[in-house]
């Protein structure tokens, strides 16, 4: 018998192009400390989170009353970018205490808020502020269709 025949996936791995693993920084056993997994439950509230909007903001408080400079700051600039609120979803935190420890696990951020768009991570309200000043979430947002739709001009003024 071969060696190919006999170990496929080893033979496979000496054969392919050498390139950067992904699993280098991942420690091969997880203390207790580190082995915070969220539940199923939990993880499948989150995603569904997720998923109900194309822009979701976890944040201490609501769009109206928010309870955390960080998370007024967040809704001030997704305001200023101009997002369509019936693409907008925001999810207060502070009302549940498995949401708010889980969303830290889920994204791997350790602060709140934390902004979704097309249920991808986007980071919390340092990396929306840079991303506001530089421009690049302007674009993001526009390229993702999440923006108030700019009223059509008609060609001839009203009669």
């Amino acid at each position: 018998m071969s060696l190919r025949k006999a170990f496929p996936s080893a033979f496979r791995a000496a054969t392919r192009a050498a390139r950067p693993s992904t699993f280098a920084a991942t420690p091969r056993f997880l203390t207790p400390i580190q082995m915070r997994l969220l539940s199923d439950d939990t993880r499948a509230a989150i995603d569904k989170a997720v998923a109900s909007s194309p822009v979701v903001l976890f944040m201490k408080g609501t769009p109206e009353t928010p309870a955390c400079g960080f998370s007024r700051a967040s809704i001030q600039i997704l305001g200023m970018q101009g997002v369509d609120p019936e693409k907008f979803t925001a999810f207060n935190v502070l009302e549940d205490s498995d949401l708010r420890a889980g969303i830290k696990e889920y994204s791997e951020w350790p602060t709140i808020p934390q902004l979704y768009v097309d249920k991808e991570f986007i980071g919390g309200c340092d990396i929306l502020m840079t991303m506001h000043q530089d421009g690049s979430l302007a674009k993001m947002l526009e390229e993702k269709n999440v923006l108030v739709p700019e009223e059509e001009t008609p060609s001839e003024p009203p009669k």
